[in-house]
């Protein structure tokens, strides 16, 4: 292999094998940043791009897949300030609108998606953060505005944007409640979060831990019948966020108690080319969350290499004889 090539992952139809191919090393553009990555982020849409079940992410194959990555910079592009060669950086940075996804050995990424990795988190635990922690801040600081003091129920507590949102309320003062089932309570507890039974009725822990009154803020990370739950479980004048929030509901319960509601879509800086500098500053508030100890990512302990791709989905979604991810994911790379 030469040092114009390098090896990718390529999925060329809808929920096909991974090939491993040697294809064109990238060329830092302007205001772009060369990172030989070394952990590559799996994510549930990651899946469903796989499956060509995500057309909102507008990426067709054949494809290289992968929006979250972590590793080193190798070369910057012109217009570029604030990172070298030698820089440990994550980011959330392509396996969309047609850019190239992070599995792979080298990927040309906006320099504004990039931040620096934290320095107390191993590759693999900083390239599973960028897009959970992303969507997690954007709902609860962007959009809710947390402030010390409040109540913020997470519906989906011990999951990838879940147990994100859970350090990143507690970290602003926030008293954190959070749903799971019951083998996630001691995790979420451990966190500082008082776990709620996922399986108790929304009205009956309402009751039992706001007196009836309801949270300050809701996060519902899952949609459906979660974002239904959501709208029962805030209080009045409260405000709920979701980052699945793609069904039809009754707002009645919402509009009664005269609460606000704010949807997140956090793949719009990547497909419109808006707000992307904002991303990085997220990711550098987080980076700095995570070395003072309060933001750590719940990674599975099941390392995959770049050729394990398949597996790693497998994985993710819990088919072909897979236990189901406990914890995020990572492909080593290089």
């Amino acid at each position: 292999m030469s040092h114009n090539t390098m090896l990718a992952a390529i999925v060329e139809t809808a929920d096909g094998p991974f090939i491993i191919r040697e294809i064109a090393r990238p060329v830092p553009a302007s205001r772009q940043v060369l990172v030989r990555v070394q952990a590559s982020g799996t994510n549930p849409l990651d899946a469903k791009i796989r499956a060509g079940q995500a057309a909102h992410a507008r990426q067709a194959l054949p494809a290289v897949l992968g929006m979250d990555l972590a590793g080193v910079v190798e070369k910057v592009g012109s217009g570029v300030s604030g990172f070298a060669p030698g820089d440990e950086v994550y980011g959330f940075t392509g396996g969309v609108a047609g850019m190239q996804g992070s599995q792979a050995q080298y990927v040309a990424a906006d320099a504004r998606l990039l931040a620096h990795k934290p320095a107390n988190l191993t590759m693999r635990e900083a390239a599973v953060l960028p897009l959970v922690v992303i969507t997690a801040w954007e709902g609860l600081i962007d959009r809710a505005g947390i402030r010390p003091g409040q109540t913020v129920l997470v519906l989906g507590g011990a999951g990838g944007v879940g147990h994100v949102a859970v350090q990143i309320a507690l970290a602003h003062g926030a008293k954190v409640y959070a749903t799971a089932f019951r083998h996630d309570h001691e995790y979420l507890r451990g966190l500082g979060a008082v776990p709620i039974d996922a399986e108790q009725p929304v009205e009956d822990f309402v009751a039992e831990h706001t007196g009836g009154a309801g949270f300050d803020v809701v996060y519902d990370t899952g949609g459906g019948a979660l974002l239904d739950a959501a709208f029962k479980a805030v209080r009045r004048l409260g405000h709920v966020v979701s980052c699945l929030g793609w069904g039809t509901h009754p707002l009645a319960p919402l509009s009664f108690k005269q609460a606000t509601y704010s949807g997140v879509f956090t793949l719009h800086a990547l497909l419109a080319d808006e707000g992307r500098a904002h991303f990085g500053k997220i990711l550098e508030a987080a980076a700095a969350l995570a070395e003072g100890g309060q933001l750590l990512p719940r990674l599975d302990p099941r390392s995959f290499t770049l050729a394990e791709a398949a597996a790693a989905y497998d994985a993710v979604l819990g088919r072909n004889g897979a236990e189901r991810q406990r914890g995020k994911i990572a492909i080593s790379i290089d």
